[in-house]
């Protein structure tokens, strides 16, 4: 990326941006080696499903606009993933953000994925609901 590239940048602001987050970041994640095959086993054919689930969520985290209801925990707690995977997706999070995003929605999305997979690793390891 270009130093005027990361110039001209917005922050996410709009749905537009989420989506655009999130359509980017599961791109990335189903793709990947590690992850791919844990998430595409999973939800198989209900990305659509999934991704507008996860528009919903971000949405409601980052621009205080109540649409996700649910736990975020829970689909989570019987998946095969431990430390180096939440390193994996957070790695593909940060990049799929700094690619696109520049502001303080950004680093609070970025801040915010990463307080999540600490508290899904905490509950992971301490077998909690």
């Amino acid at each position: 990326m270009r130093t005027t590239d990361f110039m001209n940048m917005n922050d996410i602001k709009e749905i537009k941006d989420i989506e655009l987050m999130v359509n980017r970041f599961y791109s990335a994640v189903r793709e990947d080696t590690m992850l791919g095959p844990i998430f595409n086993s999973i939800i198989q054919d209900k990305w659509d499903t999934h991704l507008d689930k996860m528009v919903r969520f971000w949405q409601t985290i980052l621009l205080q606009e109540y649409t996700y209801k649910g736990s975020p925990f829970a689909p989570h707690r019987k998946l095969p993933i431990e430390a180096n995977h939440f390193e994996q997706w957070l790695g593909h999070f940060n990049n799929c953000i700094d690619q696109h995003f520049k502001g303080p929605k950004a680093d609070e999305a970025k801040l915010r994925a990463e307080k999540m997979a600490q508290m899904f690793q905490y509950k992971l390891a301490n077998n909690s609901i």
